[in-house]
């Protein structure tokens, strides 16, 4: 989130967020050997990516992977793998690897909390090196990582300098915002650093086929607008741009997002701040509070000027909790791992909406 945004609101809507290095080079340095960088070409890998199923083929390496940074060639497969980004665990997961270190959100446990990756960790817990976008490079470097994955951050040049002068590192993609690439850009971006392309491939193929699904039994969606919405405190709302995680899925679903979102947020955020009087905005043909508790529903019902509504008047809007059950952290995330359960869950709701 941009400098001055209260910390609550990265919860929901990630952009630029303030960084803090907090340990020094020659520290990292000392705990394991450098990495080669280059900075503004791009190449291919060279090679065929691996097998969708794995059976008997290694990866293809070396792979070099184009980020904001410039790029990184990859010459061998990763064994130890930490990454920074907020929701990056997931797709590390989903293609069978299990990252010694991650990076916490809000004091949630990216391990064994969420029912979309419970399995997936197992028994294993990786080290926590840092909270959102302040990472501890002792930790890191203590983990002597062949590879830092940092795809869903808000990364700054000084950490990715710092990082690379030990470890190879993928920052996030270049051609999207911090923390506004879909999620198939960074899914891609972590299997080519993997050297699993096919299974990244098949993965994001599954998933787009779930999308379809809904898609098809549902055309109903494609006729209706959208909007993402939260409340944090009385009298100041927050709606989602269409390069946030949550109305990326909601579009996916097949619904419009409604525009006028966009011009309202600031530069470089991916979301738009609202007071009371601007709630018209959200007079949508579906309004998706993503809140963290009672009180939050409570309040945003019990404004006058969100009572005026029509989405509200005409029960139209839909509160979904962000966890218990774990719906809103579900479409927040917006992962690989994450979607199944977030179709799951919120389909019902919205196709219970006349």
């Amino acid at each position: 989130m941009s400098t001055g945004v209260r910390p609550a609101l990265a919860r929901f809507g990630r952009s630029a967020p303030r960084v803090a290095v907090v340990a020094v080079a020659a520290l990292a340095l000392s705990a394991c050997g450098g990495g080669t960088e280059k900075s503004g070409s791009s190449t291919t890998p060279s090679g065929p990516a691996s097998s969708a199923d794995g059976a008997g083929k290694a990866p293809a390496f070396p792979v070099t992977v184009a980020h904001k940074y410039g790029s990184t060639t990859i010459d061998k497969e990763p064994k130890t793998i930490v990454t920074l980004g907020l929701s990056d665990q997931d797709a590390v997961l989903a293609l069978g690897v299990k990252p010694a270190g991650s990076v916490d959100w809000f004091k949630e446990d990216p391990y064994g909390k969420w029912p979309w990756t419970k399995d997936k960790w197992g028994t294993t817990k990786p080290l926590i090196v840092g909270e959102r976008d302040e990472y501890n490079i002792e930790k890191i470097a203590a983990l002597k990582p062949d590879l830092v994955i940092a795809q869903y951050s808000g990364m700054k040049k000084e950490q990715y300098d710092t990082l690379s002068k030990f470890t190879k590192v993928v920052a996030q993609p270049k051609e999207h915002p911090d923390y506004g690439a879909p999620w198939q850009v960074m899914t891609r971006q972590i299997g080519k650093a993997l050297g699993k392309d096919a299974e990244t491939e098949k993965l994001i193929a599954d998933i787009d086929t779930r999308f379809k699904a809904v898609r098809d039994k549902h055309p109903e969606f494609a006729r209706k607008t959208l909007a993402v919405a939260d409340s944090f405190e009385a009298g100041k709302y927050s709606a989602f741009t269409r390069t946030d995680p949550k109305a990326i899925f909601f579009s996916e679903l097949g619904f419009k997002l409604k525009p006028e979102i966009d011009t309202l947020a600031k530069p470089g955020w991916n979301v738009a701040e609202l007071s009371a009087e601007k709630l018209n905005i959200l007079d949508v043909d579906r309004l998706v509070w993503v809140t963290s508790s009672t009180e939050a529903n409570d309040r945003i019902k019990a404004e006058p000027l969100y009572k005026k509504l029509k989405v509200n008047q005409e029960k139209r809007d839909l509160f979904v909790p962000y966890q218990n059950p774990d719906i809103g952290a579900a479409f927040s995330f917006n992962t690989v791992l994450s979607i199944p359960y977030a179709i799951d869950e919120i389909e019902p709701l919205l196709a219970a909406i006349k």
